[in-house]
């Protein structure tokens, strides 16, 4: 009768068989009924039997090692337990010892601020103030640090202008004095380095805003010519295209309604600096970089979403639907991108013209650059052109929406800008080559002074990469520096008690001497990493402010709620309507 075999492990071992004169193998299956269950391979179960059981010494030791565990089931258990105890070392010293020791090193040198709140540090309560403030309008009036920043503001009136706050496990030191930050912003060794979370940051865009070192220089040496003032002149006819479009649709809006027109400007702006970055940048591919403005638009919103939570490990890789339709329009946005510039090397490697926008100033760049290990490829490309859309559009239409708002308040310098506009080009279209720029100092003046009071960026970060002293501070490496702009843009000891006024003349002698620390006026930021595209962005500024003045007068609606507030730059939450009439 065979032998039923049973799931467990076999063990082998040799058994001398006369007739054959071979070894056979005889396999254990661990029986109920003990020894008799053996079988040798080849031989009939009587003989098979009549064998092992000569082989019971044999049989003992078969036993024993089946019994026996494994090397390799032992091996899995202790990589498991060591990988566990590994990941749990690890948190502890993210988020609990590593904090407690920073905040040690930072305290012990006077430095006063929140404590560390285990794991998101002030994120949650920040987020709670925000929700507050942006729950109610505030008064029509410039003091707006405390609805655009209100945990920071609170910290700073409590702990100081240098104080302490918690980005999740991670010290963000406030540097709220102007000194101070000349002196991060300057610093040429990169030794203070930026803060950016680079899995986030591709996904809308990174360039020469997030890049360090030698490729950071890299890229600077070949973009600089493509802003150098000459090549922007040569935009000015796109600029005047796109800014006559939105007057005609204005005007045209205007003869088809009884009276004055409200309008809110603050979708208009962005398709008009939409329109003109992508006419700028991208040349013919006008519907292309259209379509590239919707979809940041859509990205930017969904970031801030995630931001707070970039404190947990991996959390970008979690399958929420958040994070999903970030990577689809990140995947969109670089193929139509990667398409145009493939389409664009074409025609520059057949000797065809490149054009005199953005994109092909920079292909044309590359190739003059040289082939090098820093040259750039075509993600390189892709990034920076990612960064001009997204900063291009936001920081213009930021600036005019602001100003149209700020001089619907103060309809006196609205008077004085068209006077001045008006008697530089009379009703002809502005044109702002070398002579004229000096001859609407008025606009500039009130230009500078909407950046003051309402810069698109209104905090910039900077990170310790090792030791470093700042001050009387030694901070130790990996804490985050906040250097909040907007703070110290409405400091009252630097700029005086008028600091949270609409105050233009401040500007009358130049930035250097608006204000008692000098300077201290960081809208594009300062020293060598100052943002490459801020003669782009005034050039635009002045030729759209220029435009509308010539053509209408503009007074705030009644529906018109003053709600400023950060989503990566300082929007209008409710919009910005204004009532136009045409002069």
């Amino acid at each position: 009768m065979p032998t039923k075999r049973t799931n467990h492990w076999p063990a082998l071992c040799p058994v001398a068989d006369k007739r054959f004169d071979v070894y056979e193998f005889a396999t254990y299956i661990p029986p109920a009924g003990g020894i008799s269950h053996y079988t040798v391979a080849g031989l009939p179960s009587s003989r098979s039997r009549a064998l092992v059981q000569k082989r019971k010494p044999m049989d003992n030791v078969a036993a024993a090692v089946a019994a026996s565990p494994s090397p390799g089931s032992l091996l899995l258990p202790g990589l498991l337990t060591l990988l566990v105890a590994w990941a749990g070392y690890h948190a502890v010293e993210r988020f609990w010892l590593r904090p407690q020791r920073l905040s040690r090193a930072l305290r012990s040198q006077g430095l006063g601020g929140t404590e560390y709140r285990f794991p998101a540090g002030d994120l949650t309560e920040n987020a709670r103030l925000n929700a507050e403030v942006r729950s109610r309008p505030m008064p029509p009036c410039h003091d707006v640090v405390p609805r655009v920043m209100p945990h920071l503001l609170n910290t700073v009136k409590e702990h100081g202008n240098i104080c302490i706050t918690w980005f999740g496990p991670v010290p963000r030191v406030i540097i709220g004095e102007a000194e101070l930050v000349r002196d991060i912003l300057s610093n040429k060794f990169g030794h203070f380095g930026k803060f950016t979370n680079k899995r986030l940051g591709k996904l809308l865009a990174l360039g020469l805003a997030s890049i360090e070192g030698e490729k950071w220089a890299k890229h600077r040496r070949i973009l600089n010519p493509a802003f150098h003032l000459e090549k922007l002149k040569l935009m000015m006819p796109a600029f005047s295209t796109c800014c006559t479009e939105l007057i005609d649709r204005w005007e045209s809006k205007l003869a088809g309604s009884e009276g004055p027109y409200e309008v809110d400007i603050w979708p208009e702006f962005q398709n008009l600096t939409g329109d003109v970055i992508s006419h700028t940048a991208f040349g013919s591919s006008f519907m292309e970089g259209r379509r590239i403005f919707q979809l940041q638009g859509e990205q930017a919103e969904r970031l801030i979403k995630a931001f707070q939570y970039m404190y947990i490990p991996g959390f970008l890789f979690f399958p929420t639907p958040n994070n999903r339709r970030m990577k689809e329009i990140n995947q969109e946005i670089e193929g139509i991108l990667r398409g145009m510039i493939k389409k664009r090397e074409s025609l520059i490697e057949k000797g065809e013209a490149s054009g005199n926008d953005l994109l092909g100033l920079l292909l044309q760049s590359i190739m003059n650059s040289g082939k090098g290990s820093l040259s750039m490829s075509t993600e390189d490309v892709i990034e920076e052109c990612k960064l001009f859309y997204f900063a291009g559009m936001e920081t213009t239409s930021v600036l005019l929406t602001w100003t149209l708002v700020l001089l619907s308040m103060h309809p006196e310098w609205q008077d004085r800008a068209r006077k001045e506009v008006l008697s530089v080009f009379g009703s002809d279209k502005p044109s702002f080559d070398v002579p004229n720029l000096h001859l609407v100092y008025q606009v500039t003046m009130i230009l500078y002074e909407v950046l003051r009071l309402y810069p698109p960026a209104v905090t910039l970060n900077r990170r310790t990469f090792k030791e470093m002293q700042l001050g009387s501070i030694q901070y130790p490496a990996g804490v985050i520096l906040e250097l909040p702009i907007i703070l110290i843009h409405h400091n009252t000891d630097i700029w005086g008690k008028d600091a949270h006024e609409f105050k233009p003349e401040r500007f009358a002698e130049g930035i250097s001497k608006a204000s008692n620390d000098r300077p201290a006026f960081f809208p594009f930021g300062w020293g060598p990493r100052i943002c490459i595209g801020q003669n782009f962005a005034l050039l635009e500024a002045k030729m759209a402010l220029s435009m509308i003045l010539q053509r209408f007068e503009f007074q705030l609606s009644p529906t018109y709620t003053h709600a400023p507030y950060t989503i990566i730059t300082l929007h209008p939450q409710h919009g910005a309507q204004i009532i136009l009439k045409k002069l």
